[in-house]
């Protein structure tokens, strides 16, 4: 346990005090008018409001669980704090997608829309996440590359280890409870060393570097309250917001696969987004891009090793998600996406072209969304990691990410 660290001058003035509070105010709010509607009022909703005013509970719940778990470092040991801080972060996006592998025990269908959610959130952070931190690094400072913390080489190589075996999900056409072992057990497996590895100080932004100064009595009264609240908020908008968003794509004529992959992982993970982008222009984005490095880490272990795991639990029985020829493409190119950006980060250094080319390359699956394009993106990312390969720079920074164990 820690004490927070004082806020510098420029966090005290009147103007931050307003901002820090209003966010935390309107994170407050959205999840209230959820609880109050959904869970007082029981008020039957239009079509487009049962979907949006669950979908920004979420959002809300996201932003005060990011500020309770970093409050959380100042009360619990720090191997406590990593195992229990890498469930917290990703809880909105687990939520939804539990949800959908939960239905789809009973309702087949479900099956691609889970998929979809999972490489969705998980191409979102490295195509969209990764390269947002360094473009808004270079337009606040100018500076070309971000240094990457060597003690991420754990992070990174637990990627590695899961994108390899990744790879295997759309030749075997199924996600099992064999994969579960396998995920699930490389997240253990990166939290026991993570957990052994050195104890920094809390670096708190935002509202959470605010109620960090709290007497200490209230401070865990809050942190616990930040848990709690949006726990809740989460448990009663997931269903209606995954139902929503599927009845307004039958309703509007867009295809339900596409609002599941990328709207509700954009609304679980904009405040993770935003504090990442915030510590970028505070001029640490080592810290803004490690956040998104370890949430890729948890959403690529244990977000796909708990799928099959909850599909099994929901049906009672032991069968593997079996995979059509689009969730096998779309898992593919989520694992391609992977392997492009460890052979980017294998050498601990993320420069302006590459967020470039990851950006780029995620809003070509937008500007030519069909099949065979999907095939090729990847095939792409393989080639692209490979051309990046040829040179003895990158071959010896990928040759130490695996020889030096982390």
């Amino acid at each position: 346990m820690t004490s927070a660290p004082p806020p510098s001058p420029a966090r005290t003035s009147r103007l931050a005090l307003a901002r820090d509070y209003a966010l935390l105010l309107a994170a407050l709010g959205l999840c209230f008018q959820w609880i109050g509607l959904h869970a007082v009022l029981r008020l039957s909703l239009g079509p487009v409001a049962a979907t949006l005013l669950p979908g920004l509970a979420i959002l809300g719940a996201a932003a005060l669980l990011s500020w309770a778990a970093e409050l959380a470092q100042l009360e619990i040991s720090q191997a406590l704090a990593l195992a229990f801080l890498a469930l917290v972060a990703v809880l909105p996006e687990y939520a939804v997608d539990m949800y959908l592998a939960w239905k789809a025990a009973r309702e087949p269908a479900y099956t691609a829309f889970a998929m979809a959610n999972m490489t969705g959130a998980n191409r979102l952070l490295i195509g969209m996440g990764w390269s947002t931190v360094l473009l808004a690094y270079w337009l606040r400072s100018r500076r070309r590359t971000i240094q990457v913390q060597p003690a991420q080489r754990l992070e990174l190589f637990t990627l590695l280890l899961a994108t390899v075996y990744a790879f295997l999900l759309p030749l075997k056409r199924t996600v099992s409870l064999v994969d579960t072992v396998v995920f699930v057990g490389l997240f253990i497996w990166y939290i026991r060393k993570a957990s052994a590895g050195h104890v920094e100080e809390p670096g708190l932004a935002g509202p959470a570097e605010r109620l960090g100064l709290l007497p200490r009595p209230w401070r865990r009264a809050v942190t616990v309250a930040l848990f709690l609240l949006p726990a809740y908020a989460i448990f009663i908008a997931a269903e209606p917001f995954a139902d929503g968003l599927l009845h307004n794509a039958r309703r509007l004529g867009i295809e339900e696969f596409i609002l599941i992959q990328w709207l509700a992982p954009l609304a679980s993970e904009s405040p993770e987004f935003i504090l990442a982008i915030i510590f970028a222009l505070r001029h640490n984005p080592t810290a803004g891009l490690g956040t998104l490095i370890s949430s890729k880490v948890n959403q690529w272990t244990l977000l796909v090793g708990l799928l099959p795991l909850v599909y099994c639990l929901s049906g009672g029985f032991l069968h593997a998600m079996q995979l059509d020829d689009r969730q096998a493409e779309e898992i593919f190119l989520t694992a391609g996406q992977s392997l492009l950006a460890l052979v980017v980060l294998a050498n601990l250094s993320f420069g302006l072209g590459e967020a470039w080319l990851l950006l780029g390359l995620f809003v070509l699956q937008f500007v030519f969304p069909t099949p065979q394009v999907r095939v090729w993106l990847a095939i792409g990312y393989l080639v692209i990691a490979g051309l990046h390969l040829t040179s003895s720079r990158h071959r010896q920074a990928l040759y130490a990410l695996i020889t030096r164990r982390p």
